[in-house]
C-alpha cells in the first residue's frame, strides 16, 4: 500500500493489560485502518521487535502499513516501511539513513510554521498536526484546535492552485467517531487516532465506522 492511499492511522501500545497484540492488530486492519504504529515507551528493544514482527506480518497480510515510533535504530533492524518522529527527536535527514530504500518518515507539527518546514522538507514523507484535541497520550502538549487542521487544508489548495500536490498529512489528538466530522470539515481528509480504537469493545467495528467518515 502507498502511504498517499492511507486515510486511517492508528497508534496503539503493546496491549499488555489485554495481552492480544496479535488479534488486536488483525482486527483493527480488517476494519479499515490502513497503518498502524506501535508506541510503547515501557517496552525494551527486544520486546518492541518481537511485537512488530507480529504486526509486520498482520500488515503483509491486509496490504497495509505499519511504522515504527522515534526510534530509528528499531526501524533499521525491523525493516520498518514508516518510522514516526517528534521535533525534538532525530532530525528527518538523520532518520532517513536508518531507513531501507523507500522508508518513509513522518514527522510530528504543532504549528503553522512546522507545517510549513514539514511540507518543505524533502526527508519527510507525511506529517501530523496537533493535537486538535487534548489527550492522556500526549500528557502536558497543549491542544492547538482545528485551526492547524485549516491550515494545512489552506497550504494545501494553494500547492493545488499552483499545480502542485502537498504530501500526505494527517490530524491528531483526541480524534473519535463523536468528532471526527469536525476535523474532516476543517479539511483533513485523515486521521489518526488511538483512544477510539484502542477502548473499543469491538476494534473492527469502531476503525469501519470512523473510516466510513473520511474520504475514499
Amino acid at each position: 500500500m502507498k502511504l498517499s492511499a492511507a486515510h486511517l492511522y492508528l497508534c496503539t501500545d503493546s496491549r499488555p493489560q489485554q495481552k492480544d497484540f496479535d488479534a488486536f492488530v488483525d482486527a483493527a486492519f480488517e476494519g479499515g485502518v490502513d497503518i498502524i504504529q506501535l508506541r510503547d515507551k515501557s517496552l525494551e528493544a527486544a520486546q518492541e521487535l518481537e511485537l512488530l514482527s507480529v504486526l509486520r506480518a498482520s500488515a503483509v497480510a491486509h496490504g497495509k502499513l505499519w511504522s515504527v515510533n522515534d526510534r530509528a535504530d528499531i526501524a533499521a533492524v525491523s525493516g520498518a516501511p514508516v518510522l514516526h518522529v517528534g521535533q525534538r527527536d532525530l532530525p528527518p535527514a538523520l532518520a532517513q539513513q536508518f531507513l531501507h530504500d523507500g522508508g518513509t518518515i513522518g514527522l510530528s507539527t504543532h504549528s503553522p510554521a512546522e507545517v510549513a518546514g514539514a511540507a518543505a522538507n524533502d526527508d519527510v514523507g507525511y506529517f501530523c498536526t496537533g493535537p486538535v484535541w487534548a489527550t492522556p497520550t500526549k500528557p502536558g502538549r497543549t491542544a492547538v484546535g482545528l485551526e492547524l487542521v485549516r491550515e494545512a487544508a489552506r497550504l494545501e489548495a494553494d500547492q493545488a492552485r499552483e499545480g502542485l500536490a502537498l504530501k500526505p498529512w494527517f490530524a491528531i489528538g483526541g480524534i473519535d467517531l463523536l468528532n471526527v466530522e469536525e476535523v474532516v470539515a476543517a479539511g483533513a481528509a485523515r486521521v489518526v487516532v488511538v483512544r477510539a480504537i484502542t477502548e473499543a469493545d469491538d476494534p473492527q467495528e469502531a476503525a469501519a465506522k470512523i473510516r466510513a467518515q473520511l474520504p475514499a
